[in-house]
């Protein structure tokens, strides 16, 4: 194999398995921050060594096995924290064990999830954490979706993965009375990667649909280890239906589709009937939450396959719903735009004017929505000008291009 094969092997892994090895590693050493490190150093070695002797036949026990020698060597050189010799040989029984065995090493980025959920973990933390131990996005990333410079979220986190090892966080799936408590912060870390993989769906590198497709498989993992979680189930729904529609979002040509201009025979309809069925199973539980009725709305959208028409009317219904009990930015413009639809263009504006500035100033969707409402009550140097700015707020050029083009010629889709 070439040195570039090998690298994009190493490169795959990383992105496959990542967040995998991580969950396993820190399990074992109750260090987050050294788990990361160790694995850190096994792929470097992966880099220095595979092009010269090949791939392993098993990589990721490979890997394992390096980052758990990197873990004992600093155990054992840690006088502050002193790894007992037992700790020391069940690490390497299990990686030994690992590396015979046919099967993968065991998942518990789910215990990481609920660790980094833990109430004694910062609350503005948690989810950064959540992304970037189980699933793998850099602090770059994360900390621009959370609108915070590199340096402030890379602080962050390392005070709470200093907290993870200093109080001792348990790495166990919580029992059924704690579930309550962090499931929220695991759902919503779950979906903030899914949404980190789902706008950067014209990316040349795969890393951004893989996480997408992770988000996913965490989900169905969750849904699964608490199958009477109606949100779960919800949030899963949520993220089947958008991944449905991946792709009828760009033209051949990578422009940019409106969802109510795509079309409808480029929907994954398998993906669509899964979702559908979760969605049914959460609703029997008669515990509305936020991710159900955004799933809900998604799913009326979803119907266009059959009927050929959107019912506003129900989405205005699912999104006033929504705003009682999750008031987040993107449910409040959604009503606005929902508001807009259902033929009450005036109410629509006023609905997005409500909302404080501080709050809209940098939201792309906002601005988008502005402008396509003021469009329906012909206010178009208006329209033209807040169309404009959510092109500049959006890192999307297909999307940024459509904005654009809508920005200067009349139109009715959003």
């Amino acid at each position: 194999m070439s040195e570039e094969a090998t690298h994009a092997t190493i490169e795959a892994i990383a992105r496959n398995s990542y967040g995998q090895l991580i969950a396993y590693i820190a399990a074992r050493s109750g260090d987050v921050a050294e788990a990361e490190d160790a694995l850190s150093e096994a792929f470097v070695s992966a880099l220095e060594k595979w092009p010269v002797d090949g791939v392993p036949e098993k990589p990721e026990a490979w890997l394992l096995h390096v980052a758990r020698n990197r873990v004992i060597d600093a155990a054992r050189h840690n006088q502050v924290r002193q790894k007992s010799e037992e700790f020391l040989q069940q690490i390497a029984e299990e990686a030994e064990s690992i590396a015979e065995a046919r099967e993968h090493f065991p998942d518990e980025r789910l215990k990481l999830l609920f660790v980094c959920a833990h109430p004694a973990i910062d609350p503005a933390a948690r989810t950064p954490l959540m992304l970037q131990t189980v699933l793998g996005i850099d602090a770059a990333r994360i900390a621009s979706a959370f609108l915070v410079s590199p340096a402030a979220m890379s602080q962050r986190l390392v005070r709470a993965k200093n907290k993870i090892r200093d109080a001792a966080i348990p790495f166990r799936v919580p029992e059924p009375a704690e579930w309550e408590e962090r499931t929220s912060f695991v759902l919503d870390a779950i979906y903030s990667a899914y949404t980190t993989g789902w706008e950067s769906v014209l990316e040349t590198s795969a890393t951004h649909h893989a996480l997408a497709g992770e988000a996913i498989s965490i989900g169905r993992t969750v849904v699964q280890l608490m199958p009477n979680e109606p949100e779960a189930r919800g949030l899963l729904a949520l993220m089947l239906h958008c991944e449905a529609r991946r792709a009828a979002r760009y033209t051949g040509d990578g422009e940019f589709v409106p969802l109510d201009q795509q079309d409808p025979n480029l929907w994954s309809h398998s993906l669509m009937k899964e979702a559908e069925d979760h969605l049914r199973t959460a609703s029997a539980f008669n515990q509305t939450g936020r991710y159900q009725l955004e799933a809900a709305i998604q799913s009326i959208h979803a119907s266009r396959a059959r009927t050929g028409a959107i019912d506003w009317p129900e989405i205005l219904l699912l999104y006033e719903g929504l705003v009682r009990i999750s008031p987040s930015i993107g449910a409040l413009v959604g009503r606005a735009v929902a508001l807009a639809q259902t033929g009450r263009h005036t109410a629509g504006l006023a609905a997005l004017e409500e909302i404080p500035a501080c709050r809209t100033n940098d939201y792309q969707p906002y601005w988008a929505a502005r402008g396509h409402i003021l469009r329906l009550l012909n206010r178009e140097n208006e329209a033209s000008k807040a169309l404009a700015r959510a092109a500049s707020l959006t890192d999307d050029p297909a999307l940024r291009e459509y904005l654009l083009r809508r920005a200067g010629v009349g139109g009715r889709s959003i």
